[in-house]
């Protein structure tokens, strides 16, 4: 008799309509340690503001950010990522700075259904024959704003050209990029270590090509070394020197200061759009963390507002997946870029800027925006995306 009680109460209870979770929990996996960490920590601190506006809560749900540092090293991450996909259940994923981390750990989290918002990370192989429904990046592709810096370097009518990127996926993709879209003669095209320091021998190898701009992605402290050996061995005197954002914003300017000035780089967003989102955004930060963002912080705090959207969305329910996904990717949320939009590929289609490092008129040295490069700019790899 009591077998039969417990069986109906059982199929009572799975005849029950699924009801919203009373929270959720996000695994905030970055580099917190190392050379890479200035822009992890921009990116925790981004998504932590922004959890702030929406007072503690992701679509009117409390929301619990679990926190480990992947210490720039892929199989760290991978076990990181197992514990929170495992132990603390986390409802969604994000936070992973470099591409062969998040290649390392895409895996284990696509395997468990967990919804993974890149706030930067964007290797190709996730762009195109790789891509996954459980992918989303609110960054960018890694070409993109390379892509931006070689148009640009074309426009300027430089003629010849030395390129330089860490030897990893995002640095191939660096490169890629920007010869993608820069028209003159590539004089000599150098790989580094990831995690490197003292250019020395790169900068001998550059300075014997003779070129009259160089094009370097090197995020971090990766960059901050090299702009003050560039600096320092007399190159900018004869080299005009071109990157994308990731060389050359606030997080590597607080670093070398001055010797910046004049250099151009490209980003999706700067600090100076006029759009109240952002506003909002750069004033408050500058208040909780006593520093400019960079765009790093700007791609955290728009990871949390498209987890905001979507949990509102779906009214809380975040075990239908398929209605999760489907929210996401109608990115229905104020970006700190302005318009925002995901393409077949779950990456963006948007605009990319050309800036330019100067003095603010509080004296400050920081970029400013002098103009759009592309319009509603979607990646190569997207018409190999299968993806249904």
């Amino acid at each position: 008799m009591k077998n039969t009680v417990l069986s109906a109460a059982v199929l009572i209870a799975l005849a029950q309509p699924a009801f919203a979770a009373d929270k959720i929990k996000i695994g905030m996996l970055s580099t917190l340690s190392g050379p890479g960490a200035g822009l992890g920590v921009d990116i925790r601190d981004g998504f932590n503001l922004a959890l702030k506006h929406q007072g503690g809560k992701f679509g009117g749900l409390a929301a619990e950010v679990v926190t480990a540092d992947d210490q720039q090293n892929p199989d760290v991450a991978k076990q990181s990522a197992e514990r929170l996909l495992k132990r603390d259940k986390v409802d969604f994923m994000t936070g992973i700075v470099f591409s062969n981390v998040m290649l390392a750990v895409g895996p284990s989290v696509f395997e468990s259904q967990t919804p993974y918002i890149s706030a930067n990370a964007g290797p190709s192989q996730y762009a195109g024959e790789q891509c996954n429904p459980y992918f989303f990046n609110i960054a960018w592709q890694n070409d993109n704003l390379h892509e931006a810096v070689g148009k640009t370097v074309t426009d300027k009518g430089f003629k010849k050209v030395v390129v330089l990127a860490p030897n990893y996926p995002a640095g191939k993709d660096a490169i890629t990029g920007f010869k993608r879209f820069y028209k003159g003669a590539v004089a000599d095209e150098i790989y580094t270590k990831l995690g490197q320091l003292d250019y020395s021998a790169e900068l001998a190898q550059a300075r014997a090509a003779k070129p009259d701009a160089m094009y370097i992605f090197l995020p971090g402290g990766m960059g901050i070394n090299f702009i003050k050996q560039f600096v320092g061995a007399g190159l900018s005197k004869d080299i005009t020197l071109f990157g994308p954002g990731f060389s050359a914003d606030e997080d590597v300017i607080r670093a070398v200061g001055e010797p910046m000035l004049g250099m151009f780089n490209s980003s999706q967003w700067a600090h100076d759009l006029d759009n109240a989102a952002n506003k909002r955004f750069v004033a408050d930060f500058q208040k909780e963390y006593g520093r400019l963002p960079s765009l790093y912080a700007s791609q955290g705090y728009d990871a949390a507002l498209l987890i905001d959207a979507a949990v509102r969305e779906v009214k809380g329910k975040v075990e239908n997946k398929e209605a999760v996904l489907k929210a996401l990717k109608a990115a229905k949320f104020a970006s700190v870029r302005g318009p925002f939009k995901f393409n077949n590929n779950q990456y963006p289609v948007q605009d990319y800027y050309l800036r330019v490092i100067t003095k603010d008129g509080q004296g400050r040295v920081t970029n400013k925006t002098l103009g759009k490069i592309f319009t509603n700019h979607a990646d190569a790899y997207a018409a190999s995306c299968k993806m249904k």
